[in-house]
């Protein structure tokens, strides 16, 4: 069992249906694909208002519900799975540190006020700083509609939490394993059952419901769960039988667009698999005609019953476009909509075995949907301007050294994007301590062409795009890897349309991005060009040389103290006065160990030399992207003949540098 686990057993009680004088443990579980609804009781501060618990939990106006008007305690409404590995139930939300100081392990958990953990309990907290947490919630066997997650607190008891949310004992009591109601202990954390949504909408003027948001099961007010067993018993024979009424009349519209399905590949509107209203049946996955797919068409071609019913459990989304994103966010090409199961069942219920990692706007998933490797981002719809830029951008742009974006699936609450899948992942982890995390040594030869494979995605879309872009973000972990380690530029939520000033192209924009790879004029007026993506690019050139990271911690020899410093200032330290034939000598402490100094000495300096450039103060001394293209392909071209005088054969002697 994972060590955290075991931790948190100290003050977290018992899963459902075992005896235990002790508080509850995570809630135990073996169905990993299920995801139901749940909810966590929270008591926030006075400061802490309905925008910062959003913030908190990454949840929307209509997910919080209120006990009581003066706000004693709010319910948060989460969707809750199963661990794949650790196989409790738990689910997943962010934040934001807001000061410096201390550890970060110390901040939720007095933040979240016990119904969180992390992994990584020796983390300094840093303002700024983006946690991923868990927070803990449970899924019902059964018996009851919902499990509120709540922190026992001072005058708490099995008794007063059974009268407060009008629920018996001996619930709470079979829930948690509680062998006696007066087995309690504050500041442990319980299970109350419940058969409708906990409290009241949260009085708020100033933050309205997600537009478009339609309502689900959950939204059904909690009075009509109550009331005497004879009225709850009309109500069921009444919906009973309009629901058999409406299901004959779905299966019939089914039946109707089966027989119209063989035309699906010669709509080239885009209309295939359309109730009459224009709306996407939740339970189809979609495949338009490949001349308009959003992708370059080698993924997912449309074919004659590709589009297909899933026998899985269907969700009570619809993957029409949210009304937030509006009706013509795309107008050059229509994306592949994928339905939610699909994204569902492709990452396993996004089982924390399938997480690729986490981005900024979004958690990224892997998945495998009819026989393809996908990598879906999840995102709330709160990151809607994101998933708009990079929607914008893919559907117009496609390259080999861009990733490729298949299609989309959005519900009323979340935005999923579908990409190409690339085998060896982010090129951060094969440069800083590959080793620790099971990844390959990249040769010399390996890290000039990924160089360039980067270095030609930029000049596409900076010179080539009909409308040309600045991406804002390139670093390490933008930069994917396929299964030939060649690259791809990933993650365009930041990219911006850039327009003509002058003799220049820029546009001004609030400063964006990853330090470390921030270029000084950004930083200063917000003016993002190209050159501010061309400085990045000298950055990664630093970090492909070195293995360093684009911000070091190093103790201070006056202070010794811990302070970061950015690669560019000690790189350009390190190549104060160096010429070609001092390089390698000069920069010892600054070259990768990786490399087992396996790389000719002429073309290392000319890397370093033209990632100097690339990081100029003075923009209009960088180089732009053409003039670095063809710099990077005579450094591959010199490099591979070097290492061809050296093993006869450089594709054998590179695979045996990478351990192949």
């Amino acid at each position: 069992m994972d060590f955290r686990w075991v931790c948190v057993a100290i003050w977290l009680s018992i899963g459902v249906g075992t005896v235990s004088s002790g508080p509850a443990t995570p809630m135990n579980c073996t169905d990993t694909t299920r995801v139901c609804t749940s909810f966590l009781a929270f008591k926030p501060l006075p400061n802490e208002t309905l925008s910062v618990i959003l913030s908190m939990f990454d949840v929307f106006p209509e997910d919080v519900t209120v006990e009581n008007p003066e706000i004693d305690y709010v319910f948060v409404r989460k969707n809750c799975s199963c661990l794949r590995t650790e196989r409790k139930y738990a689910t997943n939300t962010t934040y934001t540190v807001r000061s410096d100081g201390g550890y970060v392990y110390n901040i939720v958990s007095e933040v979240y006020d016990g119904l969180a953990i992390l992994s990584n309990s020796t983390r300094t907290a840093k303002a700024g700083s983006v946690v991923s947490l868990r927070l803990f919630c449970g899924c019902s066997s059964g018996l009851w509609n919902y499990l509120v997650s709540y922190l026992l607190s001072d005058g708490d008891s099995v008794e007063s939490l059974a009268s407060r949310f009008g629920v018996s004992m001996g619930s709470i009591e079979q829930v948690n394993g509680i062998a006696s109601p007066d087995n309690v202990t504050v500041g442990d954390l319980y299970y109350i059952p419940l058969n409708s949504v906990p409290g009241e909408p949260y009085p708020s003027d100033n933050i309205s419901p997600v537009p478009g948001a339609a309502p689900t099961a959950d939204s059904i007010p909690s009075n009509f769960t109550k009331g005497n067993q004879k009225a709850r018993v009309s109500y069921g024979w009444i919906l009973g039988s309009l629901g058999i009424g409406i299901a004959l009349l779905v299966l019939g519209i089914l039946l109707l667009i089966s027989f119209r399905s063989s035309g699906c590949c010669a709509d080239t509107l885009g209309n295939c698999g359309k109730n009459p209203n224009g709306k996407v049946p939740h339970n189809f996955q979609l495949l338009r005609n490949p001349s308009i797919l959003c992708g370059s068409g080698r993924y997912m071609r449309c074919k004659a019953g590709d589009w297909r019913q899933t026998n899985r459990e269907p969700s009570n989304n619809q993957i029409n476009i949210p009304k937030a994103l509006g009706a013509d966010v795309f107008d050059v090409e229509k994306p592949v909509v994928f339905s939610y199961e699909d994204v569902l069942f492709a990452t396993e219920g996004f089982s924390k075995s399938n997480l690729l990692g986490h981005g900024t706007y979004g958690t990224v998933y892997h998945g495998v949907l009819h026989d393809q490797e996908l990598a879906v981002k999840r995102m709330t719809v709160t990151k809607t301007k994101e998933f708009l830029a990079e929607m914008k951008v893919l559907c117009k742009v496609h390259h080999s050294n861009l990733v490729e974006l298949l299609g989309y699936a959005a519900t009323d609450r979340e935005l999923f994007l579908i990409y190409e899948y690339a085998q060896n992942g982010p090129l951060k982890t094969h440069l800083h301590d590959p080793q620790s995390k099971g990844q390959t040594y990249l040769s010399w030869i390996m890290r000039v062409q990924i160089a360039l494979d980067v270095a030609r995605g930029l000049e596409y879309i900076h010179e080539h795009t009909k409308n040309h872009y600045v991406h804002r973000d390139i670093k390490t972990s933008n930069i994917l890897l396929d299964g030939s380690f060649r690259a791809k530029i990933s993650d365009f939520g930041l990219a911006k349309l850039i327009g003509k000033t002058g003799d220049a192209e820029a546009s001004v924009t609030k400063v964006v991005g990853s330090f470390g790879y921030l270029a000084p004029e950004y930083l200063s007026n917000g003016l993002a060009t190209t050159k501010s993506d061309v400085y990045a690019f000298g950055v990664v050139l630093f970090e492909l040389v070195s293995g360093k990271e684009a911000t070091i911690c190093t103790e201070s020899s006056q202070t010794k103290s811990a302070e970061r410093r950015s690669l560019v200032s000690i790189m350009l330290s390190a190549l104060r006065n160096v010429t070609e034939s001092t390089c390698v000598s000069s920069m010892k402490d600054c070259i990768d160990p990786n490399l087992m100094d396996l790389y000719p000495e002429d073309c290392l300096f000319k890397v370093v030399m033209l990632g100097k450039q690339c990081v100029d103060d003075d923009p209009i001394l960088r180089p732009d992207m053409k003039q670095v293209v063809i710099s990077l392909s005579q450094i591959l071209l010199s490099s591979i003949e070097w290492e061809a005088t050296l093993a006869g054969n450089s594709q054998v002697f590179s695979g045996l540098v990478r351990g192949r």
